[in-house]
């Protein structure tokens, strides 16, 4: 009988897409990549580090899975993955037992040898760092490809080489590390003959991109944009995460210029005091980062803009926060995340002393979280009566609704006979609720492929 796999995740998209991909790996090796954990015979912690919460939850499941058995009644095998495992590596055994092996991010391809110890007995970690693992992948095949759906994130930049003093990924992902252009353009043809129309690129720091070109030098991501549009049948490119010192004028133009390159940016900020982004080792002030955003807005006007804010970061005063605040109102984002400082053991800000009391960061959180919800709603009512393209992704909760994404990330929800999954409809906005769209199929249905 064939054996089952479970993947759990955790965490940002990158997480996302290696899940995927240890899937692929998981299915050449024999296994059924399985959508419950019920009767999985194996199963993957695919895990996040980037907050203590985040690993925390990770060791809590893995006590609700010490007597796990899989469908033929034997206990399930269990694998820890990605941050926390490049992070803790064997005190994750040390603390559970149960677990049979360990691999890091930048391991996975080794999974069907690790699976073979674990089932010999072993206890196996895999963290190195100094491996391109995508040359030792397995290919998904196109049935796989084609049943993710009609968008599908795809790594091209890995690591990162900023160290800010808050963060774990330069641990845990290593150094700067980009695809060769032939690389990410032989799996980005493959995705679109498979039927994805919105391909996302991923990297711990995206727009640091620098893969070879096969000519000896290096093309950037906005490089690398340009030879993805010209793909037929890929509608949409988006990317993700960025830093702001890796923001360069021809990325900025292939916004203005490139039609396929979708108007949302996901550009962190962390903070709005100087004081405070020097003392997460960010390398930029926040009068340069609104310098930045009213550049790239004159490239491109429509912008959505999303980012990231930390609150609370060790020495914050009321007057540095009051300066996230400003910064907040001037710049204005579509969406973003923010989140109360976690110290992550090993890095710098983790042993400093005057860290923020919680019920302080909290309550500046809170106003924070207000402010960002304001205008966000402010951004959605704005597209309420104006026509956006929808590319339509997936059948909706509702009978009779079907749901796609505007050009700036929104869920739309429109009447099911607007079209099939993968098709690209004109919209006209009739309402916002939430994080949410609802719309109308314009008169004139189908929108520029």
């Amino acid at each position: 009988m064939e054996k089952r796999a479970f993947i759990k995740s955790y965490g940002c998209q990158m997480n996302v897409y290696d899940a995927t991909r240890m899937a692929d790996q998981l299915r050449a090796s024999g296994y059924d990549v399985v959508d419950e954990q019920e009767g999985a015979d194996l199963v993957l912690l695919n895990t996040c580090h980037i907050r203590e919460k985040a690993a925390e939850k990770v060791y809590s499941e893995l006590g609700r899975l010490k007597g796990a058995v899989g469908a033929a009644g034997a206990p399930v095998m269990i694998g820890v993955a990605g941050c926390v495992a490049q992070a803790e590596g064997e005190e994750i055994i040390r603390r559970q037992p149960r677990v049979d092996f360990v691999v890091g991010p930048q391991a996975y391809h080794h999974l069907p040898d690790l699976i073979a110890k674990a089932g010999a007995g072993a206890k196996p970690v895999a963290t190195e760092l100094d491996e391109d693992k995508f040359e030792h992948l397995a290919r998904p095949s196109r049935r796989a490809v084609t049943a993710r759906g009609v968008t599908a994130f795809l790594t091209v930049q890995e690591g990162c080489d900023k160290f800010c003093s808050f963060c774990v990924v330069p641990y845990t992902r290593g150094a700067e590390v980009s695809r060769p252009v032939a690389e990410v353009m032989e799996e980005a043809v493959q995705l679109v003959d498979a039927g994805v129309r919105e391909i996302t690129l991923l990297g711990q720091n995206v727009n640091a991109y620098h893969g070879g070109d096969g000519k000896g030098g290096t093309a950037s991501l906005a490089d690398l944009v340009g030879r993805l549009a010209a793909l037929d049948g890929l509608a949409r490119i988006r990317f993700t995460t960025s830093h702001p010192n890796d923001m360069g004028e021809d990325l900025i133009a292939a916004h203005r210029d490139e039609p396929k390159l979708m108007p949302y940016l996901h550009l962190p900020v962390q903070a709005g005091s100087d004081r405070i982004l020097k003392a997460m080792n960010r390398k930029h002030t926040a009068g340069s980062y609104a310098a930045l955003i009213a550049r790239i807005r004159d490239a491109r006007p429509d912008l959505a803009l999303s980012g990231d804010f930390i609150v609370g970061f060790p020495g914050e005063t009321d007057a540095d926060f009051e300066a996230t605040m400003a910064l907040v109102e001037e710049v204005k984002y579509a969406s973003a995340y923010s989140f109360k400082y976690s110290p992550r053991p090993g890095t710098p800000a983790a042993g400093r002393e005057d860290q923020v009391p919680a019920d302080v960061a909290s309550e500046r959180l809170q106003r924070l979280q207000a402010l960002l919800t304001a205008q966000q709603k402010e951004f959605n009512l704005g597209l309420v009566g104006r026509r956006v393209p929808v590319l339509i992704e997936k059948p909706g909760r509702r009978e009779g609704q079907v749901v796609g994404r505007s050009p700036y990330l929104q869920p739309v929800h429109i009447p099911a006979s607007a079209g099939a999954v993968g098709d690209m409809v004109e919209v006209d906005i009739t309402a916002a609720e939430g994080n949410s769209l609802f719309g109308e199929v314009a008169p004139e249905r189908s929108a520029a492929a």
